[in-house]
């Protein structure tokens, strides 16, 4: 079975308050990585629909602070599916209300592995790429992979084919 990208769309919205700020009244990482990882469960859960776990958090890094005060908009979807597991692509947004200003503030990937009713991992469909965005993401998600399990220590480096394509020209 194979599934569009669009239908894991997930947007989660919060508002910043202050037990969410450090002293500098910026939303703390730890809190919209903790954010993160419920958006992008809920896509995976929606894309494969069976509970999933976390399995991987690509680097994620901060490019402009939120603000106490400030909403934080969370769009995650699939990007690609494998056999067990998903690609889960994040673009985070704050937004300052009084100002009317929506600010990019990172982006990210999260893969999760789908599992059925004895917590084994399951087959999820696959991901029909339809928007050049998401062809783009869709084709990128095998070298992320691959980045992945190589340091997971899951794949030696010479078996890293998308990856060596990149550099090596035979």
């Amino acid at each position: 079975m194979e599934k569009k990208s669009t239908d894991s769309l997930i947007i989660m919205t919060e508002l910043v308050l202050p037990n969410d700020t450090n002293v500098f009244g910026n939303l703390m990482g730890g809190r919209l990585m903790y954010w993160m990882d419920i958006a992008a469960a809920l896509s995976a859960q929606k894309h494969s629909n069976a509970p999933v776990v976390t399995a991987s958090v690509d680097n994620i890094s901060f490019e402009n602070p939120i603000k106490l005060g400030n909403v934080v908009h969370i769009e995650a979807k699939v990007s690609r599916a494998f056999n067990t597991s998903m690609e889960v692509h994040m673009k985070v947004w704050g937004e300052d209300l009084k100002k009317r200003i929506k600010y990019k503030s990172n982006e990210a990937y999260y893969t999760f592995v789908a599992l059925d009713e004895n917590s084994k991992p399951q087959v999820v469909p696959q991901i029909v790429p339809e928007t050049t965005d998401e062809k783009r993401l869709f084709d990128g998600a095998l070298r992320r992979r691959q980045i992945r399990l190589i340091l997971g220590g899951k794949m030696k480096p010479d078996d890293a084919s998308e990856l060596k394509a990149l550099f090596i020209k035979e």
